[in-house]
């Protein structure tokens, strides 16, 4: 069984930065890609920023294009999430997410971490 637990979140100001931690653990961990997500109370959530574990190439949402940066550390099982010059329409609970295989939603999520942006 694989676990995704996120940390970082917190209350930042407008134009502060925040940097997500999402870390994974199970007998077997080998996904081909994670992302991560974000759901503001009242919205449906929405997809941020993804990875592939091996190429390390990335895909991010328009919304957060040049602010946000996703990386990872496949020697620690771990995704993070940069985000530079946060507004207050960034708060929401942030979400890291895992899939096994292509082409299928993701199977494994974290339990999501709160971020929280006061202008």
């Amino acid at each position: 069984q694989v676990q995704l637990v996120e940390s970082g979140g917190g209350l930042v100001q407008a134009g502060a930065s925040l940097t997500l931690s999402c870390a994974a653990s199970g007998r077997t961990f080998s996904p081909v890609d994670m992302g991560w997500f974000r759901q503001a109370p009242g919205k449906e959530r929405e997809f941020v920023a993804s990875i592939t574990w091996r190429g390390g190439s990335t895909n991010y949402a328009d919304s957060v294009k040049g602010r946000f940066t996703i990386s990872r550390d496949n020697a620690k099982n771990t995704v993070y999430l940069q985000m530079y010059s946060l507004t207050p329409e960034d708060a929401a609970v942030y979400s890291c997410a895992a899939r096994s295989t292509w082409n299928v939603p993701y199977n494994y999520w974290g339990q999501g971490t709160q971020v929280t942006v006061s202008s």
